[in-house]
This record gives structure tokens, sequence and C-alpha cells, in this order.
């Protein structure tokens, strides 16, 4: 659905105030253009953003073992500690709309890169666990808001390009993921630091990623009236002026099955993310081939996240898709189970074919629904339960290596999750959408 036909007939008569109104930089919803140079500073904002969405976990992961040793952690703790993120992600993300619409989804993504950074900042610096969880809450905060409002970004901002940032903001993603897993480890032996010099590094990232959404917030947000802020807050919804009412998600089969999706593929990524290089690890593979594997796994959504947003789109139904990216999972934890060292870089590209259910589970929360207001709420619901769902993956993975002593019965965990994961997939890839159901 364009956004320009629904602003239009707001633009407001010429009077003698319109042409100094027209001098600032133009408002999200009004029709006239962004400038090029905003625009450009808004690409550059989305790549920056997308790239510091998942360092402040995949790093953690690459060093949790020295992190574990360092603050005196259980397993069980370790295993909490890799159960923040979808937490972190379910509780904030459900508040993302809400701030949308009365602050605007702009400055929102500011204040989300400014707490990735403060968290990033300060997290090394806990003497504790408490502190060190505090800290990475922070971060994690920041994610779980930009998680749900770039798809608005993009839409909003980019309405005649969806695909094309879509693509990009979700290579950037994936990229940054690896990057945080295979340099992080290097990057702090290379330095003469430990973990702490390892973790804090991504803070400088973070930082940069502020910049040009500062830029951003000061040309889009100033001097707003009431009712300009009223139009805007209900186009940071997806809602349109004269528009019906979005669909209610609790009662949409559809929207069910695709929270589920989401919330046990996010179950896999976490465990991946957090315990892989345990795994690793456990198997006699060294630290810093351990986070090159994760790497690995996680660079395969570079290519991925941009063909199969292409491919799923072109497809009525996305079942197929679904199963195709369940079944290498299959085979990915199968093969850790058997032989985790021999076959690691087999495993690994399996395991990152897999975790594409991701981009996977973004196209078709946009492929289900026929409204903007349907989309956003949709993504918020879908993800927010999506995260709750995922909680106890990473808790229960903890708890089963730390008790079993090894690694057979949580791989075993990780297979049976897979079916349930392919079977809510096949349902939410139907050629539905949540109107037809609520």
């Amino acid at each position: 659905m364009s956004d320009e036909p629904q602003t239009r007939t707001l633009t407001p008569p010429a009077s003698p105030s319109a042409p100094r109104r027209e001098a600032q930089p133009p408002l999200a919803g009004v029709p006239a253009p962004a400038p090029r140079w905003l625009t450009r500073v808004l690409v550059v904002g989305l790549v920056l953003a997308a790239l510091n969405l998942r360092p402040a976990i995949t790093s953690l992961g690459a060093l949790l073992e020295e992190v574990r040793t360092g603050l005196h952690m259980s397993g069980s703790a370790a295993g909490l500690l890799t159960a923040v993120p979808p937490l972190c992600f379910a509780l904030f993300g459900i508040a993302a709309p809400r701030l949308a619409r009365r602050h605007g989804p702009t400055a929102v993504v500011w204040a989300g890169m400014a707490a990735i950074a403060a968290g990033l900042l300060v997290r090394p610096f806990a003497g504790g666990t408490a502190g060190f969880l505090a800290a990475s809450a922070l971060a994690l905060m920041g994610i779980a808001l930009s998680n749900v409002l770039m798809p608005v970004i993009v839409k909003r901002y980019f309405p005649d390009r969806v695909g094309t940032m879509t693509g990009l903001y979700s290579m950037a993603l994936a990229l940054g993921t690896s990057l945080a897993a295979a340099a992080t480890v290097p990057l702090a032996t290379a330095l003469g630091g430990g973990w702490r010099t390892g973790l804090g590094l991504w803070a400088v990232l973070a930082v940069l990623a502020v910049l040009p959404w500062t830029v951003v917030v000061r040309a889009r947000g100033g001097g707003r009236s009431t009712a300009r802020g009223a139009h805007d807050s209900r186009l940071a919804a997806g809602a349109a002026p004269g528009t019906a009412a979005a669909p209610r998600m609790a009662r949409s089969r559809t929207a069910w099955a695709l929270a589920l999706f989401f919330g046990l593929q996010a179950t896999g990524a976490y465990i991946t993310m957090g315990w892989l290089p345990q795994i690793f690890r456990d198997a006699g593979v060294p630290a810093g081939t351990a986070g090159l594997l994760l790497a690995v796994t996680m660079v395969m959504g570079v290519p991925l996240a941009f063909v199969i947003p292409r491919v799923a789109g072109r497809m009525r139904q996305q079942g197929p898709l679904v199963v195709l990216l369940g079944l290498s999972g299959l085979v990915g934890y199968a093969g850790l189970y058997a032989a985790p060292a021999a076959g690691a870089w087999l495993w690994v590209l399996l395991l990152g074919v897999s975790n594409c259910a991701f981009p996977l589970a973004l196209t078709m929360i946009g492929m289900r629904s026929r409204s903007g207001a349907g989309v956003v709420r949709l993504s918020a619901f879908a993800q927010s339960v999506g995260y709750l769902v995922s909680v106890p993956g990473p808790l229960l993975v903890g708890a089963l290596y730390q008790h079993s002593g090894g690694w057979d019965v949580p791989l075993l965990l990780m297979m049976g999750l897979l079916l349930p994961q392919m079977a809510a997939g096949v349902v939410a890839g139907r050629d539905r959408t949540v109107e037809d159901e609520s």
C-alpha cells in the first residue's frame, strides 16, 4: 500500500505560512520527497543499525567460556544469559509500536542505537553476573525496539524499494552477526586484552550508528504541530487516514502459526549463537576456530537473506521453503551429534541454511496482511510472542548441558524442536491473510 495516496488528502491549502513550512525538512507522511542527502543518510543509518542488531549476542557466544570463568557463572546461569536476548525482544518489542506512535519511529530507533551503545560500553566493566545481565539487557532493549521498527522505517521512507532495502538491511544484519562471531576472539588477542576487551570493542560500532540517526531525527522531528504529530503517529503505526482498523492478531490462526514459527526458529538461532562455539570447544576445537565456525553459520545469511525473500515472494505458499530449511537443520544437528569435530565445516553450513528461516519469517509477515497497519501489528505480535516462545530453549539447553555432562541430550532437543517449527511454518505459509481470519 503506497503511503502517498494516504497523505495527499492531508496537504494543507496554500497560506502565507506555507513557504516557510516548505523550507523545513519534510516530515514522514508529507508528500514532498526527502532531500537526496537525507535519503542517503537514512540508507547509511539503516545499514549501521542492522550491523548492530546482533554483535551484542554473537560476540558473547564466542567468549562465553571466558565470561563464565571470569564472573564465576554456573551452567544454568550461562543458560540464563543466552535466554536474555529473546526475553528482552519479547518484552520490549511489543512496546515498539506504541512508542513509535508517540515519538515517531526514527526517534525510537535513535534511542535504540543509543541504548545499544550504552549497554555495550558498560557491560565489560561489570563485576558480577547481575551487573553483566543488566548491561546486556540495556543493549538488548535497544535491539528489540529496532528489530520491530526497521521494517516500518523501510516501508515509510522507501515505499517503492521495499524489497531492495529489506534485502540490504537483512544482509547487513547477517554481516554484523558473522563479523562479531569471527573477529571477537582474534581482536581481543591482538589487542592483548581479555574477554572484557573483546566485548567492549563492539561499542565503537554502536556509537557510529547513533550519528546518522541523530541527523535524521533532527531533520525530521523538529517543530511538528499537534495535528501533524497525531498524523505522524498514525503513520508510525502503519495506519492511514480513512482506512479500516487493523485486524486483531489474537483471532487469526495464521498470526499464531507465524508467531510459533518465528519463536521456534529464534530458539534455534539463539541456541546456535549462544552455544555452538562451546559445542565445538568441548569437542576439542580451538577457541578461535570455534568462533570462526559460528561466523560461517552466520555469514550464510548474507547472500541467502537477499535470495530467500525474493524466492518466497514469488511463491503462493512458502511451506516447501520452510520444510527445506528445517530438513537442513535436522541434518546439521544430527552431524553435531555424531561427529562434531570431524564434519564441523559441513554442519555449520547446513545450520547456516537452516537459520535463514529468519528472513523467510520476515517475508511472510509482509505477505500475510493486506494493509500497512496489519503488517505493523502482525510484526509486533509475531516477534513479541515468538521471542517469548523462544525464551525457555537456551535455558533448557544450559540446564541439560550441566546435568547430563555433554551435548547428546541438548542436541536431541534441538532436533525435536525443528518438527513443530516446520509444521507451524507450513500453516503460516499458506496463501491467506490475517484479515481473512479476524
